[in-house]
């Protein structure tokens, strides 16, 4: 893949995902609604992954914190 350049690569690997997909056998329709469906599910991940990871990631960091933190301020959660 040396001295290729960045165009031509991703040219070469939009080729390999249509043979592996075997979407160049698609009319020109059914490609439209192939990577659509399939850009709307990518679009999907990736929101889910932002808004869920993210809260329970920040959750978790929370609770090891509480774990890991002052032991003063433990001691004032468990009076109040």
């Amino acid at each position: 893949m040396e001295g290729r350049s960045p165009p031509s690569y991703l040219y070469w690997l939009f080729c390999q995902f249509e043979l592996i997909t075997c979407s160049y056998l698609m009319e020109p329709w059914e490609k439209v609604l192939f990577y659509s469906f399939n850009l709307a599910l990518l679009g999907l991940l990736l929101y889910t992954t932002y808004a869920c990871v993210a809260f329970h990631a920040g959750s978790a960091f929370q609770l090891l914190g509480s774990f890991l933190g002052n032991p003063r301020e433990n001691a004032l959660s468990v009076v109040k």
